[in-house]
């Protein structure tokens, strides 16, 4: 979504919906593969969700039609273990623990709630998000500073043959499951629709979107995207300042 298929004023492109009725027409799938959550996409499409399967929590959650299709859970013992490490940290940060209901924040302060609220439209403030009683995805913790630089140091021991941290943009980095990510979401799609590799094509900017590029032979990155998401895609599309998804979907339905 941000960075690749929203304009720089975090809204979809006009350009999209006309084609998402020729794709339609067609038999395409369009699929929403975000780190956002599943709420905030369904309101980002609302009135063209029908029969579309989003791609939520960075795969950690696959939805169509209110059904879910997969989840990739972390253990309760996560937060228990992550929580208090993160208070620890010397920078100003704001912790989402993302929810299958809902996300929840401690922090309630407008500048994060700002940032937290583009991403979670179903969210909710507690007094303690140890004690939150939901089946959590992923945590999301928002850096004010430089995520990749500043934070990912100190989350790096979390790393494990059960959990993985991904920066997914400037200021944001998610702890998940370790088979959780956008790539095994597609596969798992690809699987249950009979759909190949070299009849998927995927956007991506940044590095919670390699696994996603790796699963489509049609693979772009996006102008201005991470030097690895460059390298790693195939293809480029113009930056979404230019509407680059669109513009590129136009050319290969054409």
């Amino acid at each position: 979504m941000d960075g690749t298929l929203l304009d720089e004023h975090g809204r979809v492109p006009a350009g999209l919906w006309p084609l998402l009725a020729v794709m339609r027409e067609r038999g395409v799938l369009f699929v929403p593969a975000s780190g956002r959550q599943y709420a905030t996409l369904a309101r980002e499409f609302t009135g063209a969700a029908a029969g579309m399967p989003f791609i939520a929590e960075n795969g950690a959650y696959v939805v169509r039609d209110g059904v879910e299709i997969s989840s990739d859970p972390l253990g309760p013992d996560v937060v228990r273990d992550v929580l208090p490490a993160l208070r620890a940290v010397p920078a100003d940060l704001g912790v989402v623990v993302c929810g299958k209901r809902s996300a929840y924040v401690e922090r309630g302060d407008e500048a994060f709630l700002a940032e937290a609220s583009k991403y979670y439209a179903a969210l909710e403030a507690v007094p303690d998000l140890l004690a939150v009683d939901d089946e959590v995805l992923k945590l999301a913790v928002y850096d004010f500073g430089d995520a990749e630089r500043d934070l990912a140091p100190h989350l790096a021991r979390f790393r494990s043959a059960a959990h993985r941290v991904v920066v997914s943009g400037p200021h944001w980095i998610d702890l998940m499951s370790a088979t959780a990510d956008k790539g095994a979401a597609v596969r798992r799609l690809q699987d249950a629709l009979g759909i190949s590799p070299a009849q998927t094509a995927a956007f991506g900017d940044y590095l919670n979107d390699l696994e996603m590029l790796d699963a489509a032979e049609w693979s772009f990155a996006m102008a201005g995207a991470h030097p690895e998401v460059t390298r790693r895609a195939r293809f480029q599309a113009p930056s979404h300042r230019d509407h680059g998804v669109v513009t590129t979907l136009a050319r290969l339905l054409a």
